[in-house]
């Protein structure tokens, strides 16, 4: 694969990745402005409404192997474009459906997929593009999310004041297409390089293009070919080595893959309720529609400066050695603004919740990858990212609809922030003490093999000794020679017969 460039045109990829992860990190979250109106307009509870949301973010991240599968056989600019289409078909057939049941089918599945197909593609490609600064490129594109939530607040709930739900998800599906325009910027990181091969070939070496021409005509040729190999490669390769070659399984031994995806399967229990939930708390307590939406562009304005912010950090000499520790910090962090929430009385008290509920979440968001790239390397994350995103997505599901479970039953908002905040908080506390131990592990097998590198000269001497003890008996006896033609006639009477 060609080196990464870190830059060039790296940066208008950086560019593309912000539009579509924006999108795919934010959607799912703006839509949560329309959902105390859908819900009276449908006549369902809380619960129910929180479907919509679970749906798409479970679609989003469930379809991650999906998703990696298309990039690693079409690669990621089409793979985005097709995205942007569906998303942009689910929202205008939302516009036109008459039940939640069609909502959950139009908004979640379809548009949720779409969204997949937005998200894997453009962190996939960033890693491609660049190595040394790629903590930076990833907090730049992850910045995405907030600046499309902090324009997507109160653009929805002005598209609902003046249109209705459903003239809104009309004009969102619209939005939404805008995916095909940053798809069409991730060119391939070796198509340059390919076209200068080919000019340096068409240039100067024709004889050489004509004999390579005729020898792939030849290979091309079935007659050439043996039908016996054919169908022993074929019949070599059962359907779970043909899923292998796109999703790599052995991943479930590494012990740093292992520790990430247990963390992380905790982590989204709690991740996505309080931001779902947060303006129609704000409502549910007296606050108006558009200061309920304005705590979500201060969340978003807050995340827009710390996840570029947490990227330059995590890159600098000092934490980069050991990130996990600082992410695992970031989601404990997290999880104490939630259980501190129920503190805050009034509207003051949700602005101060918004500003650190926004500096935690885009630190978590803005390192969510780039410790999985940490831990497997570039060339087994496009694997990586399917297989966490599918394990991922059952909490991810979850999460919103038992919050709203526990709102329905209480009648109070608190206990959604409480458990949201535990769960947080012991997903980060497994993370700190299962990363140090990672660590450990780490320094200890590295140390055995640079003692083992250091001290190699008895096992050379013993087998140079072998070796050239080996060669005389067999070369240098004379006594050998009557065994030997002895042995090659008993061959020939054996062949005769």
């Amino acid at each position: 694969a060609p080196s990464p460039p870190d830059g060039g045109w790296g940066w208008v990829v950086v560019f593309g990745a912000f539009i579509s992860i924006g999108f795919a990190y934010a959607f799912p979250k703006g839509v949560a402005i329309f959902f105390k109106e859908i819900q009276d307009f449908f006549g369902t509870s809380y619960s129910e409404i929180a479907w919509v949301s679970s749906i798409m973010l479970a679609t989003t991240y469930g379809a991650g192997p999906i998703s990696s599968i298309l990039v690693n056989r079409y690669g990621s600019r089409p793979v985005v474009i097709f995205g942007g289409l569906l998303c942009g078909i689910g929202m205008v057939s939302a516009a036109f459906c008459t039940s939640i049941l069609q909502l959950y089918i139009c908004v979640g599945f379809i548009t949720g997929f779409g969204l997949a197909l937005n998200l894997q593609p453009s962190v996939i490609i960033i890693g491609k593009y660049f190595l040394k600064r790629r903590p930076i490129a990833n907090g730049l594109a992850m910045a995405g999310s907030p600046v499309m939530l902090c324009t997507l607040a109160p653009l929805n709930q002005f598209l609902f004041d003046n249109f209705g739900w459903r003239g809104s998800f009309l004009i969102l599906g619209a939005i939404l297409l805008n995916c095909c325009v940053a798809g069409a910027l991730f060119r391939p990181i070796g198509t340059a390089t390919v076209s200068v091969k080919t000019q340096v070939t068409e240039e100067g070496k024709d004889g050489l293009k004509e004999e390579v021409t005729k020898d792939a005509m030849e290979m091309n040729n079935p007659g050439n070919v043996p039908l016996d190999t054919k169908t022993e490669e074929e019949g070599g390769k059962d359907c779970c080595e043909k899923i292998n070659q796109y999703l790599d399984f052995s991943l479930f031994k590494h012990r740093g893959f292992l520790i990430y995806l247990i963390g992380n399967v905790l982590m989204f229990l709690g991740f996505f309720a309080p931001i779902v939930f947060l303006a129609p708390y704000a409502k549910h307590i007296g606050i108006d529609e558009y200061s309920a939406a304005f705590l979500l562009s201060i969340l978003a304005i807050v995340d827009m400066i710390a996840r570029p912010t947490t990227g330059i950090i995590a890159n600098s000499k000092w934490v980069r050695p050991r990130i996990q520790y600082f992410f695992s910090f970031s989601i404990a962090f997290n999880g104490a603004c939630h259980l501190l929430c129920p503190l805050a009385s009034g509207y003051t008290g949700l602005v101060v919740y918004s500003v650190f509920f926004g500096l935690a979440f885009g630190m978590v968001c803005a390192m969510l990858f780039e410790t999985l790239m940490d831990l497997v390397g570039a060339a087994r994350f496009t694997s990586a990212v399917g297989l966490v995103t599918i394990a991922e997505c059952c909490t991810i599901l979850l999460g919103p609809p038992i919050g709203g479970t526990l709102i329905d039953t209480f009648g109070d908002y608190k206990y959604m922030f409480i458990k949201c905040g535990a769960v947080m908080v012991l997903a980060g506390t497994f993370l700190f003490i299962m990363n140090y131990y990672n660590y450990r592990m780490l320094a200890k097998e590295e140390k055995e093999r640079k003692a083992k590198e250091e001290d190699p000269k008895s096992v050379r001497t013993e087998n140079e000794g072998r070796n050239n003890w080996n060669k005389e008996t067999i070369q240098d006896k004379p006594e050998l020679e009557p065994l030997r033609e002895e042995r090659e006639g008993l061959k020939k009477e054996a062949n005769g017969t």
